[in-house]
């Protein structure tokens, strides 16, 4: 039986079909297929930890959106933005007809019109719900009661939504988790329900492009299983989310570099998604490398690897952004713009001058010519950097006042290494002088992005103290007077007996990561505060040993670390 016919039949079963107010619209709609609404969008950003958060907006870091994020995204040069929503918390109404709150619904019709008033396309979808109420992988998972509402999810959605232009694309909903090809099944039926969701919710969607998603939205799962509905008008694209190599874009097991073998693994997988759907228009509708725990040179090489191969595969891309991450919607400032430049320098197809940096898994220490590193109290000596020129030629050194510095005086150029002399450096940093950023150099080349250097004295950091007793069910926080880049690089946690407190296969890994633990999830930081996290002190004291925590700063070389002992 065609899967349009027997979710049309399992609608009538629930009676879904019964009274539906389906919305009629005044005015036409100019149709655009989904390859050109896929080259429209491109490139996106996403509104994230917005109207997706729980249980309502303004609920986690973001205050509630407002025209203006709109229009500085679309100044910023985007072309579109994805709006996750969350709608498990706004449902006034149970089985059949699953209400949703009317004033939710304007809410999210509000925040579409300030995106298409700031002149962007918008893509809107069902976010969280995936792991609240319509968790297809959850043990005992009611199938009959998620399709049903889902059906009514989008039924509403459609009506409330039905009459907005073309520019508004609809997708099904966010990282459903499928662990297999049964619950993937499920899924692809799951894709025709949304369909007919919004075929019988009128106005202009069944012309509305729409996106459908694939297990968990994971490339490989998706290549393998994902199977598009049959029998509906709606031009379709597939979309897909990359937050890989996990290690790097998470800081997992210490790991602050990325290598060749990331790289290639990267190419593969977009290429893998590609070949699996020739002919089908592509949305990478999530992807991140975040400022707050990413390397510069690395993370700016990640984003162009992964943007510009998408470029070649005829794909979008939309950024994610918590709102931590990438734009300060309150000062209006981006925190790496280089890596934005990078960002729409790559999608247009031009070639970026990019940092080089330690990309050897088995180093010892790492280097990064995002930064020129001088350690107080050392002579200071010339300093040599090195860039990727990918074809471009070097143009300019400017300060950040907009001073330009003069070569030989100030620089020389070999090819792609630029050497900074010890004259001009001496008029930043200071064998006495306090620890700190001291400067912030654009270079400017021929063509593509700027790269970013900043001149960085360091010394080593202090702790507000070195040892404590564990209490359980608490994070703890020890504050750190940074002495240079106010940031920790990664944390090590060794215990008195000589285990790793987690995860003891890493002593396979290289000396920066063995024995190392994961950002985030088991350590992070806040202003002048390194956090060991809950469940990492629970498991000192389940251990019943000590553990010495080490603290490793940028640069990661000999001699910038510290140490602190969580006993029990």
């Amino acid at each position: 039986m065609p899967k349009s016919i027997s979710v049309l039949i399992l609608a009538h079963a629930f009676g879904l079909l019964q009274g539906a107010a389906a919305v009629e619209c005044t005015g036409t709609f100019d149709a655009i297929s989904a390859s050109d609404y896929v080259a429209a969008i491109n490139p996106g950003w996403n509104l994230g930890n917005t109207l997706d958060a729980t249980p309502d907006e303004g609920s986690w870091n973001n205050p509630p959106a407002q025209p203006e994020t709109f229009t500085d995204i679309k100044a910023a040069g985007f072309k579109s933005v994805r709006i996750p929503v969350t709608y498990a918390d706004h449902f006034v109404g149970s089985s059949p007809g699953w209400e949703i709150d009317a004033d939710w619904l304007q809410r999210v019709s509000d925040v579409v019109d300030m995106a298409l008033d700031a002149g962007l396309y918008v893509l809107t979808n069902v976010h969280h719900d995936s792991w609240q109420w319509a968790d297809i992988s959850a043990a005992g998972a009611n199938l009959t009661a998620i399709e049903e509402r889902m059906y009514q999810t989008w039924l509403q959605i459609g009506e409330k939504l039905g009459c907005k232009s073309s520019s508004v694309g609809f997708e099904t909903i966010n990282e459903p988790p499928i662990n297999t090809e049964e619950q993937a099944a499920e899924l692809n039926k799951v894709n025709g329900i949304f369909l007919e969701a919004l075929k019988a919710s009128g106005g202009f969607n069944t012309q509305r492009v729409v996106t459908l998603v694939g297990p968990s939205m994971d490339s490989i799962k998706t290549s393998q299983w994902f199977k598009a509905p049959t029998g509906y008008d709606n031009p379709w694209a597939l979309q897909y989310h990359y937050y890989s190599p996990y290690d790097f874009i998470f800081s997992a097991w210490g790991k602050t570099i990325l290598s060749d073998s990331d790289i290639a693994t990267i190419e593969s997988d977009l290429e893998n998604i590609r070949a699996n759907f020739t002919g089908v228009p592509l949305v990478l509708g999530e992807f991140d490398a975040s400022p707050l725990n990413t390397e510069p040179a690395a993370r700016r090489k990640y984003m162009d690897v992964v943007v510009r191969k998408a470029k070649e595969l005829d794909t979008a891309v939309m950024l994610w952004d918590n709102g931590l991450d990438h734009f300060d919607r309150k000062t209006k400032q981006w925190k790496d713009p280089h890596a934005l430049e990078i960002l729409f320098n790559a999608v247009a197809g031009v070639s970026n001058s990019l940092s080089s940096y330690t990309t050897d898994a088995s180093a010892t220490e790492q280097s990064s010519s995002a930064y020129v590193f001088y350690k107080a109290g050392k002579d200071i000596t010339d300093q040599t950097i090195s860039i990727s020129l990918n074809g471009n030629t070097l143009k300019s050194i400017t300060t950040e006042e907009g001073t330009e510095l003069s070569s030989p005086a100030d620089y020389t150029t070999s090819q792609g290494d630029i050497t900074f002399t010890s004259s001009f450096l001496s008029g930043h940093f200071s064998t006495s002088g306090s620890p700190g950023s001291k400067a912030n150099l654009t270079l400017t080349f021929s063509a593509g992005a700027t790269a970013g250097v900043n001149l960085v004295q360091w010394a080593l950091p202090k702790l507000g103290s070195t040892s404590s007793t564990a209490v359980s069910g608490a994070d703890l926080r020890i504050p750190i007077s940074w002495a240079g880049i106010n940031q920790p690089a990664a944390v090590k946690m060794l215990r008195s007996d000589g285990v790793y407190l987690f995860d003891d296969w890493t002593q396979y890994l290289g000396p920066l990561q063995a024995a190392y633990a994961t950002f985030d999830g088991q350590w992070n930081w806040d202003g002048g505060d390194l956090i060991i996290r809950a469940a990492t002190v629970d498991a000192v004291i389940a251990a019943g040993v000590a553990t010495t925590f080490t603290i490793d700063f940028f640069p990661r070389v000999a001699g910038n670390s510290l140490n602190y002992t969580l006993n029990v």
